[in-house]
């Protein structure tokens, strides 16, 4: 326990000497050091109970007040509280009323008496501190670390409502360790405990208020929104929490004004102007319902409306504001109002109240003045009370009759908050009485004695207070002396009588799971636009889909430009920041606000191309067959002789693969496919234009070794033709393998040539390998060409050389036409493109070299003998000799 020592006039001191230096110097009041030191003030008005604990209570009594000036020739006048408040009254009886049930309850603090002295700050900073003083110090003069009480122990004072009075005195309860329960101070600056070691509260700090509304905003879309607030700790650190919050969301603050509170008109004319102004349609207000009242009378006088009001905790239930003659700017309002409780049996309290009953009362006889519009008699105004302007209170007025905010007990949120913090102490108070020596908290398990402790014993029990009283009454702080965060959200809507009633649209609560802490009913508000449709607040008309934020320069982040996406990138959410690139295997619609499945393109058997060119090929293919059932027919004939039947049959049957090969091209590209059809396609082609640069050789040989001493008799046999086709043919085999064993074809999707198409075709690997396999073809098809050319004059009956020639040509003409073609081409029509010159070059073949022969066996027989094969070179020499 702490040591006492005997002060002025019996009072006790607690011998702190830098706390009563600190204070002294804080108050610039002396030590009351000396009998007979007197601290000149005037009295202050309060009410008081005695009781064997006494608690303290600073309340809010009067919402204005009245500046004097001070010129100092005289003594100063003392500040004027004007207009009494009435639900601040309810706020005082709800003390009262604490206290009454608490000493009625068997269970809470048997056998002890709570008493209370209740003084009226007037939202004045020093009178808050001087209430605090006199609390502490007792009856009479506060003397600064004295207590002149009648050893009547303190516990803890209750307040006060507005935050910067709070902070002033919990400053100096701090000092003492004097537990403070404040039930409407949200400051987040008291949540520090380092500068606040000995203060608590009944409400939650303004960072989960802000951090609530900034949810709210983000709930309804609302990114462009106007901030006004007080210009005390309260207005300030909310608007400068909130606008962090709002910045976090990705909205922004479009003006920020403080209401100035020691100006009478607030700066109003000002901040309208702004308002007027401003294309924000959404403006949160971070002030007290005394600080707002004269802005709202002058947004009335110039018909500001149109606008939707967010209203903080301060003055969300305002009785004040919600009168009939501010309807028309106020309806819609939505605001954060603390959490209402139930309190059994306050209504009959508040209706039972009566000077008569309550002499210690100094607030009593001003509220019955102020409700009734009547005066009480008195010495001083005698002379002027039958000047017929007013009426003499009787006492016989019946406080149930009033319609005014003292009486609403359904509006209990801040009373409610009164209420817990009277039993915060009581229950601390209890668990401190419930201690046995040998257990206690302290050290060497001792307690504290209910008549004479400490008040840093009490903090311990107030801050590990875990416990609900029978009527369900919920007590714990956390660690900063808070506790959790819930609001009811309510919406201000027109009632029936014309004022403004409060309807809970929804809840917040910082305690439930993320995606949780807000509930709203959209159903249950009514806009002041009138409508059900949310109205909006941005500086710029959200993006669509499809388009993207250009920021403005010079502007809030709030304000853009919607510009479309790029080509081949989507948004497809509303106000994006920046497009996004699709998928390798997907690409944009046509609005670009989301990404489709490319097109698979490949020349499949089933599209009208594949299947005609399948349809040729498979057509084109019985071609040598049928030449080559004629030619096995007709075999003996001197005709099919005359032509080489081996290379003839070869020929052909070289020639059924090349229209066959074709199909290899046609379909999904495989691996294997992609590996064989180019190799397949270039070996078939040159063992068909290998058997022709055979045949011509023969040819040549064949009728040059018939002159006489002639030494190509000897290479007139079939061995040379086979050794022509077979070294022409393994030379274009080996460049094919040496293809696939350094860089060989596969398959690929090409997602750049085309947009929105997967082009799947081979890639050739080497491309230079296929090309030098096209120009080895060329090559043996030039040779053959100049070979046949050079031996068209040889008689007709026997001589293929013309119609290889023709063929041949046919055949160059169609591959040198293919190449810029093929260049020119993507995806499956370059394939369609090379499938069609296989095709083509195939049938100028067949076409050239047998059709004719073909003519010959099976419409001319005749000319199909030796007569007349032998008749056409005689008359053929006949006309030579003729011309």
């Amino acid at each position: 326990m702490e040591a006492v020592a005997r002060g002025p006039a019996g009072c006790r001191q607690t011998l702190h000497p830098k706390a009563a230096l600190s204070l002294a110097l804080l108050l610039l009041l002396p030590a009351a050091a000396a009998s007979g030191c007197q601290l000149r003030r005037p009295g202050l008005v309060g009410l008081s109970r005695d009781g064997d604990v006494m608690m303290g209570g600073i309340f809010t009594v009067h919402h204005d007040r009245e500046y004097h000036e001070t010129n100092f020739t005289e003594r100063p006048a003392p500040i004027t509280c004007q207009r009494f408040g009435f639900q601040y009254y309810s706020w005082l009886q709800a003390m009262v009323f604490a206290t009454e049930e608490i000493n009625q309850n068997p269970y809470i603090l048997p056998n002890i008496t709570l008493g209370f002295r209740i003084h009226d700050s007037c939202t004045i900073l020093h009178r808050s501190l001087e209430g605090t003083l006199q609390i502490m110090t007792g009856p009479g003069e506060p003397t600064p670390n004295y207590r002149c009480g009648k050893n009547i122990p303190l516990a803890g004072v209750v307040g006060d409502a507005v935050s910067s009075c709070s902070i002033m005195m919990a400053r100096v309860l701090g000092l003492y360790k004097q537990p403070q329960i404040s039930y409407s101070s949200s400051s987040p600056l008291l949540s520090d405990r380092n500068q606040f070691p000995s203060f608590f509260r009944t409400i939650s700090s303004d960072d989960f208020q802000s951090r609530g509304l900034a949810q709210l905003l983000k709930h309804f879309g609302w990114t462009w929104v106007g901030l006004l607030a007080d210009d005390d700790d309260y207005g300030q650190q909310g608007a400068h929490i909130l606008q962090q919050e709002l910045l976090n969301a990705g909205a922004c603050v479009a003006f920020s004004e403080s209401i100035i509170l020691n100006r009478a008109d607030r700066n109003a004319f000002h901040i309208i102007d702004v308002i007027k102004s401003s294309t924000a349609k959404v403006i949160v207000i971070f002030s007290s319902e005394a600080g707002l009242t004269p802005l709202v009378k002058e947004m009335v006088n110039h018909n500001v409306t149109g606008k939707i009001w967010i209203a903080s905790e301060a003055w969300a239930t305002s009785p004040l504001l919600s009168m009939e003659s501010y309807s028309d700017i106020l309806t819609g309002t939505i605001g954060f109002a603390i959490h209402s409780g139930e309190m059994p049996g306050f209504k009959e309290h508040l209706t039972s109240i009566h000077p008569s009953r309550s002499p210690n009362d100094d607030f009593i006889l001003k509220f019955w003045e102020e409700a009734f519009g009547c005066k009480w008699w008195t010495q001083k105004n005698n002379s002027s009370i039958w000047d017929n302007t007013s009426k003499l209170c009787t006492g016989n007025e019946k406080v149930s009759s009033l319609q005014t905010s003292y009486i609403d007990a359904t509006n209990v949120r801040v009373t409610y908050n009164v209420y817990r913090a009277v039993y915060a102490l009581a229950l601390g108070l209890h668990n401190l009485t419930a201690c046995k020596n040998g257990n206690g908290p302290f050290r060497q398990g001792i307690c504290a004695n209910i008549a004479n402790f400490a008040p840093w014993q009490l903090l311990y029990y107030i801050k590990t207070l875990r416990v609900s009283s029978e009527i369900g009454v919920k007590l714990f702080f956390n660690e900063n002396g808070e506790v959790p965060a819930w609001y009811d959200i309510v919406n201000w809507q027109e009632g029936p009588g014309g004022a403004l009633q409060y309807v809970t649209v929804g809840t917040y609560d910082s305690s439930a799971p993320d995606g949780h802490t807000l509930t709203i009913n959209m159903t249950s508000i009514h806009w002041t636009t009138g409508g059900t449709q949310v109205p909006s607040s941005v500086c710029s008309p959200a993006c669509q889909l499809g388009y993207w934020k250009a920021a403005i320069k010079g502007k809030p982040i709030c304000c853009f430009l919607c510009v479309p996406c790029p080509a081949g990138e989507i948004s497809n959410t509303t106000n994006s920041a920046e497009c996004s690139k699709c998928p390798w295997n997907e690409w944009p619609n046509a609005k670009q606000d989301r990404c489709i499945p490319k097109t698979v393109e490949f020349l499949s058997y089933g599209e009208p191309l594949g299947t005609t060119l399948t349809a040729v090929s498979n057509l084109g293919s019985l071609m040598p067959v049928a030449v080559l059932g004629v030619y096995i027919h007709y075999r003996k004939p001197p005709i099919v002789k005359a032509s080489n039947c081996n290379l003839s049959y070869l020929l052909l049957l070289s020639l059924t693969l090349c229209f066959l090969c074709s199909l290899m091209f046609i379909g999904y590209p495989t691996p294997e496919k992609c590996l064989i059809r180019q190799m397949a396609f270039g070996i078939i082609f040159a063992l068909c234009v290998s058997c022709i640069l055979a045949k011509t050789i023969m040819v040549v040989i064949a009728f040059n070794a018939t002159k006489p001493n002639s030494n190509l008799r000897r290479w007139a046999g079939p061995h040379l033709s086979y050794v022509v086709i077979s070294v022409c043919t393994l030379l274009q085999v080996a460049l094919c393998v040496i293809w696939l064993l350094c860089s060989p074809p596969f398959p690929d999707q090409d997602i750049h040539t085309q947009t929105g198409k997967i082009i799947v075709q081979c890639n050739e690997g080497a491309s230079i390998a296929f090309w030098c396999m096209l120009a080895y073809l060329g090559l043996l098809a030039t040779i053959s060409f100049i070979v046949a050319f050079l031996a068209r004059k040889l008689p007709d009956s026997f001589n293929e050389a013309k119609f290889i020639t023709f063929s041949m040509l046919a055949f160059l003409s169609v591959w040198v036409s293919f190449i810029p073609a093929y260049l020119s081409t993507k995806g499956k029509y370059m394939v369609a493109m090379e499938i069609f010159a296989i095709i083509s070059s195939s049938s100028s073949l067949i076409s050239c070299i047998f059709f004719p022969k073909c003519y010959i066996i099976l419409l001319r027989p005749e000319m199909n003998s030796k007569k007349g094969l032998l008749g056409r070179v005689v008359g053929n020499i006949n006309k030579d000799k003729v011309i």
